[in-house]
């Protein structure tokens, strides 16, 4: 098929630099076009740009969406990143770098409520949607064009204009033949963008590209394969299968498969979560087991909130602390019987969190649970200790009492801040500690 028009779909010649009807620039145009429909929807810096959505005078100002001082930045705006403002950069750096920035704490309830419009308009043209997070996922359009009366690459197309138009934000689109290379599409060209990657020519394609580009890469295999002298995809094509695998396991089959951009990876519309999990960034540095404790506990009832609402338990519970200088320490536990109760995580959490307060002064906590079990066998009742079956049964007479009342109808007296005598407090009520911004909840791919 000939190129088009992603602004009014009109079709346009080969090589056409602008659209023959509107005169726009934004021509999409590829010689494998009309043969590929694997897809990865980015939403452009989406806590943002709901931001600046939700508030016209921010439009033309960066946005910087994250903690206080003391926390990390969530994401900004492009405005922002032109100041060399990034996700996961400290709060007071990236302040520093661009001290006229509007800073907003993180709204997720209504980030997410965005998400599930984009997710609905995406569903509207393919039952196979595989979310990775609240602002992107894996679409598979094979089969759609008799329905949707267009090819996949205009039916995105459409799909994008519709959520611009009726979600008031842009995303960016990456087309390809398999999930790995769409999702590298979607990052070639933003914000709102449309990228293509077809089979000709792949793995030259790839060559030049850092190792970094890969699925699953992050900082630590990037040292591994730094060691080795590999830092571009084209020096693990050099390498056969046999010895990637020998060096690196299970991960150097993908590396191999990879780097000729070979993934045989099925969009999954039931994809499952890997974790849950929730931190919290605190405005001072803590030193105190007794103070971690405490900003530690409504972590564990948001998990087991969350646990239970998605009906699954956990077996292995994960603690993450950052020290004051930014180090990162994650500590993990097998669980006897998978859980999906606070007060099991709690008291799995602060066994590991005992081991690691000493010298330190910590600025972040989190935790969390992975390798998920049927919630039927989850906490089992003990015959030779009925304590941890009576505080399920607390825990399940509160849950009875929040889900009638609310989440702050009752809780416990741990949950109360040390500020705060607990005569002070109606019986069983709480309240967040003053030292705690709004956690976050994290739902890894």
């Amino acid at each position: 098929m000939s190129g088009f028009c992603r602004d009014c779909l009109a079709r346009s010649g080969p090589r056409a630099q602008r659209c023959a009807v509107c005169n726009s620039p934004r021509i999409l145009d590829h010689p494998e076009l009309d043969r590929l429909s694997i897809a990865h929807i980015d939403c452009d810096a989406f806590y943002a740009s709901v931001e600046k959505r939700d508030d016209p005078s921010l439009r033309d100002k960066p946005v910087i969406v994250g903690g206080g001082r003391r926390g990390v930045v969530s994401t900004c705006c492009y405005l922002a990143r032109l100041y060399g403002v990034r996700s996961a950069m400290p709060m007071f750096k990236a302040l520093k770098a661009c001290p006229e920035a509007v800073v907003i704490r993180p709204a997720m309830a209504k980030y997410a409520a965005v998400a599930r419009e984009v997710r609905a308009l995406m569903q509207s043209v393919t039952p196979l949607v595989e979310p990775l997070s609240l602002d992107e996922a894996y679409l598979d359009l094979g089969g759609t064009e008799r329905l949707m009366q267009a090819s996949p690459a205009e039916t995105l197309a459409r799909l994008a204009a519709r959520i611009e138009a009726e979600v008031g934000i842009t995303v960016s689109i990456g087309l390809s033949y398999n999930k790995f290379l769409a999702k590298l599409a979607s990052e070639l060209d933003k914000p709102r963008g449309f990228a293509v990657i077809g089979r000709d020519g792949i793995e030259a394609f790839l060559a030049p590209r850092p190792v970094a580009s890969i699925n699953g890469v992050g900082k630590a295999m990037q040292a591994k394969l730094a060691e080795a002298g590999i830092t571009r995809i084209g020096h693990l094509q050099a390498f056969a299968d046999a010895d990637l695998i020998r060096r690196f396991g299970a991960m150097g089959n993908r590396l191999a498969r990879f780097s000729r951009g070979e993934d045989d990876r099925p969009v999954d519309p039931e994809g499952e979560m890997k974790s849950i999990s929730a931190e919290t960034t605190f405005n001072t540095d803590l030193r105190g087991l007794q103070e971690l404790e405490r900003e530690l506990w409504p972590l564990c009832e948001k998990v087991a909130r969350r646990m239970k609402a998605k009906a699954t338990a956990g077996r292995t519970l994960t603690l993450k602390l950052k020290t004051a200088d930014f180090r990162t320490r994650t500590r993990a536990e097998a669980l006897e019987n998978p859980t999906q109760l606070a007060e099991t995580i709690f008291r799995s959490a602060c066994e590991l969190l005992r081991r690691e307060v000493g010298p330190y002064a910590f600025r972040l906590i989190g935790v969390g649970l992975s390798h998920f079990a049927d919630p039927a066998d989850a906490d089992p009742p003990d015959l030779l200790d009925p304590r941890p079956a009576q505080a399920a049964a607390v825990e399940r007479a509160m849950d009875a009492v929040r889900s009638k009342f609310g989440e702050g109808a009752i809780g416990k007296g741990r949950g109360l801040p040390l500020s705060s005598p607990r005569a002070a407090s109606p019986v069983g009520a709480t309240s967040p500690s003053s030292n705690t911004p709004r956690s976050r909840e994290r739902y890894p791919r």
